[in-house]
């Protein structure tokens, strides 16, 4: 099964075979998306959830399978994107919750009163 990181360990057996044999099977040859392109994919979704040794991981697997510089770069660039999404939607959700822009519309009338006194 090869190397087992320490967080494994708080998993009884029992779990971590089903982990692995999920992972195995995602990983498996001969599905509808070969192993680079699932590279790229989990490249992306590493960033997105903010897990450093998952990247590091994936980097090095998706290089193995002939990811090139460009193709890396890509995938980052669109966790990137949706990590700014995830921004414009949480803002958006702040608007409907707290009528954001109406605070910040009283916030600038207030900051233009102070200036002409």
């Amino acid at each position: 099964m090869g190397k087992v990181l320490r967080s494994y360990e708080l998993l009884e057996e029992r779990m971590k075979d089903i982990y692995f044999d999920f992972y195995r099977e995602t990983y498996r040859e001969g599905t509808a998306l070969d192993n680079k392109t699932k590279e790229l994919i989990a490249i992306a979704a590493s960033l997105s959830a903010g897990c450093q040794n998952c990247l590091e991981g994936h980097l090095k697997k998706a290089m193995k399978y002939g990811a090139e510089g460009a193709e890396i770069r890509e995938a980052v660039a669109i966790a990137v994107g949706v990590a700014a999404a995830t921004i414009v939607d949480r803002s958006d959700l702040a608007n409907f919750e707290m009528n954001f822009n109406e605070l910040l519309k009283k916030a600038a009338g207030a900051e233009k009163a102070d200036s002409k006194a």
